[in-house]
């Protein structure tokens, strides 16, 4: 843990970006990175065939609480998506479902499946709340639609999209169902089984704190045996390394929910501060706030913050290209919640919030406002996107 120039440790309130590594895996991807270097490939290749891999099939499984044997490693959850959508045995007459909230990696994966098999590609509409319409899934949902899409929590917004009773409607269907947990496993419950998923990708170095560049994905027999050609192999797996210190640090994870004394302590932290804008669509939130400044840009504010120590993520439009939350949104600033954040890590940013913005715009506090979403309906693009 870095300090600041006052002798302070530094608040890091972005495990939605990048977790604050445990030292034990910090140590093991040294380690064995110097290993490699030094004594060539094979060792290293021959640890993690003799102890490693076994101990992260069965970390991640109970994890995951998925099918013992369904999960492949891989550089990162949109790497695992994009390899799988590029495989699905599409035509003309299936349907793609998206949602509002797919972030741009996967979107773009999801246009090349549209281009390359000429299949529809319609986006579920939301809620005037924000929420995904499910009642609109229960009554469109035919056999034409073969593929379907949803992140348990998008990039740039906590909203909780309900991945398992949308699993329930869609059970009955051909359609297979793709679960992007990026933003969710680490922080909140993540149950295969329950969701009833074909698909659940995720990425190690979010809210688990393992390194960059390593990911996994829950494949289903089904999804497997219908993909073209069968079965599944990372075209570029993650270093060996970096596999060793995910292993070390899910060996160090707590499965526990966002605490909420916390996540409402850093809402009030920013309702508080002159002139923000909450960003909070949906009806259930994560440990991710979304917010942003009626005048300030996004950058200004997160680099104030920074040099007091305090690190959040300046967000951008394009990260979820089909949600606009209100007219003239480019970016915003997204804080997130990790286990060893304390209330004090909210009290500091709180005070170090209202400090910047009230020197930086001296006039009476404007009153908090929630950011608007779009209509029912209104982002749902008959014929495609």
């Amino acid at each position: 843990m870095t300090a600041t120039a006052h002798g302070d440790p530094r608040v890091h309130l972005d495990a939605a970006g990048l977790g604050p590594m445990p030292t034990t895996a910090r140590a093991a991807l040294i380690e064995w990175t110097r290993h490699e270097d030094r004594y060539g490939p094979y060792e290293l290749e021959e640890y993690l065939d003799d102890v490693v891999h076994d101990q992260l099939r069965t970390r991640l499984t109970d994890l995951l609480r998925a099918p013992t044997g369904d999960t492949v490693l891989f550089t990162g959850s949109a790497d695992a998506f994009s390899t799988v959508v590029s495989r699905l045995p599409l035509g003309p007459h299936d349907r793609i479902w998206t949602t509002p909230y797919e972030g741009v990696a996967n979107l773009t994966a999801l246009h090349a499946a549209r281009d390359r098999t000429r299949c529809g590609l319609d986006v579920v509409p939301l809620r005037p709340d924000g929420d995904l319409d499910t009642e609109w899934m229960a009554a469109h949902i035919d056999d034409d639609v073969a593929f379907v899409s949803v992140p348990q929590v998008p990039a740039g917004f906590g909203i909780i999209n309900p991945v398992e009773a949308i699993g329930r409607i869609l059970a009955p269907h051909r359609c297979l169902y793709a679960v992007d947990a990026s933003y969710a496993v680490g922080q909140l419950p993540v149950d295969v089984e329950r969701i009833g998923c074909d698909l659940l990708t995720g990425d190690g170095w979010r809210f688990l704190r393992g390194p960059r560049f390593i990911g996994f994905a829950h494949v289903s027999r089904r999804l497997r045996e219908a993909l073209a050609p069968p079965g599944i192999v990372p075209l570029v797996p993650p270093h060996g390394a970096a596999v060793v210190a995910l292993s070390a640090a899910l060996a160090e994870h707590r499965a526990e929910t966002p605490d909420e004394t916390l996540t409402a302590a850093l809402r009030t932290a920013v309702e508080e501060a002159p002139g923000t804008e909450l960003l909070v669509p949906g009806r259930f939130q994560s440990g991710i706030l979304a917010f942003r400044h009626e005048r300030l840009p996004a950058a200004h504010i997160r680099r104030r913050l920074a040099a007091r120590g305090i690190d959040v993520r300046k967000t951008v439009a394009q990260e979820t290209p089909l949600y606009r939350p209100g007219p003239g949104f480019t970016t915003a600033l997204r804080a997130s919640l990790h286990q060893d954040n304390s209330p004090r890590d909210i009290e500091r940013f709180g005070a170090a919030l209202h400090e910047i913005l009230a020197q930086e715009v001296p006039h009476p506090r404007a009153r908090p406002r929630r950011a608007t979403v779009p209509a029912r309906g209104a982002l749902t693009l008959v014929g495609g996107v």
